[in-house]
């Protein structure tokens, strides 16, 4: 399905100067897809950016409820992000439910919410990623639900990624998104940090430690990719490696992201686009049988896909966690490996 409009440099720009990296990788998309996303795109920054510069008051959440109401009724107020996101809404069908849920999370954003676990982390990003995976599969036609659970937790993978990324940056705001139980557990106060962020050993840990539980959801996105349309697929996996990329870049820094912000040069990003090309040829085959993430089912079933053909968690589910660990571990290794030429993909990567 195609969106039947042009698009202006000021929608695209919006992706070019809020994400570089998926800016760089939306370049493979076929043109009908890049142009739903860069509207998707646009109204996610829009709305994000009113948080932020307004804080999540009542008041301003009920005008970001009201413009989405509008939206979905197919009267969007007279703003380039909202006539851009009521086409894709019309065009894919993308549920109210959905679109909701990213506005929650954007109000979360502003509410001095704590994340004590990890899981709580994961519930954050599913909201502020895992609605913007969510959408951007219903775009490319996904209807399996093991695909669109992948999909979900590579919006949520990549936010973990910018969470490792932008430590120092949250905190000198005033926010902390690192798990607070993790942080106990390296003898830090998180609170006390928070009041003077500081690097120090056993933050890096913990900044390790996210990059690893990211790592683990980048390998297991990797299998929905061949339920993508052919076109789409670079894509997608050159934005799931050049966002993993990113983490290894923080490695580089001994995971110091409180002083430095990690930063992939743009070489590599076409390196990453590049080795991705050849995802047009893989065969489909069914996903190996990980449950998905708890956070990220809500999702799924807001897309109107049944959950039942994911098996319930086994023991054999648990020992799979592992192997997905150990996995992600020997991609992280082989992904630090020097990057010599493009016919040398499959052995180097980097």
């Amino acid at each position: 399905m195609s969106l039947p409009v042009a698009h202006g440099p000021t929608e695209e720009s919006l992706m070019r100067q809020g994400s570089k990296s998926f800016f760089a990788a939306s370049r493979l998309l076929p043109r009908n897809v890049r142009g739903a996303a860069i509207d998707l795109y646009a109204f996610c920054r829009v709305a994000d950016d009113v948080v932020d510069e307004s804080g999540a008051s009542p008041s301003v959440m009920a005008e970001l409820h009201e413009r989405l109401d509008a939206i979905h009724a197919q009267r969007p107020h007279d703003l380039m992000a909202d006539r851009a996101f009521a086409r894709v809404v019309h065009a894919y069908r993308l549920p109210r439910a959905i679109t909701l849920a990213l506005l929650e999370g954007f109000a979360w954003d502003s509410q001095g919410r704590r994340y004590e676990t990890i899981e709580e982390v994961h519930d954050y990003s599913a909201r502020v990623a895992g609605t913007v995976g969510a959408m951007m599969a219903l775009i490319m036609g996904v209807r399996e639900a093991r695909a669109m659970a992948r999909a979900c937790e590579l919006g949520v993978a990549m936010q973990l990624t910018n969470i490792a990324r932008d430590v120092g940056e949250d905190a000198r705001m005033g926010r902390l998104y690192l798990p607070r139980q993790w942080l106990r557990e390296e003898g830090i106060d998180p609170d006390a940090w928070l009041a003077n962020p500081v690097f120090e050993p056993g933050i890096g840990r913990v900044v390790k430690r996210l990059l690893a539980e990211a790592d683990r959801l980048y390998l297991r996105a990797e299998e929905g990719v061949a339920f993508l349309p052919r076109a789409c697929r670079p894509a997608i996996l050159a934005a799931r490696r050049i966002y993993a990329d990113i983490g290894r870049e923080i490695e580089r820094h001994a995971c110091n992201s409180v002083d430095r912000r990690a930063v992939v040069s743009g070489s590599r990003k076409v390196r990453q686009l590049l080795r991705s090309l050849p995802a047009m040829l893989l065969a489909p085959r069914m996903p190996r049988g990980h449950v998905p993430l708890e956070a990220i089912r809500f999702l799924v079933e807001a897309a109107g896909i049944s959950m039942a053909a994911i098996a319930p968690r086994t023991v054999a589910d648990r020992a799979g966690r592992m192997v997905e660990i150990a996995l992600a571990q020997a991609e992280r290794r082989r992904l630090a490996q020097p990057w010599h030429s493009p016919r040398q993909h499959q052995t180097n990567e980097s």
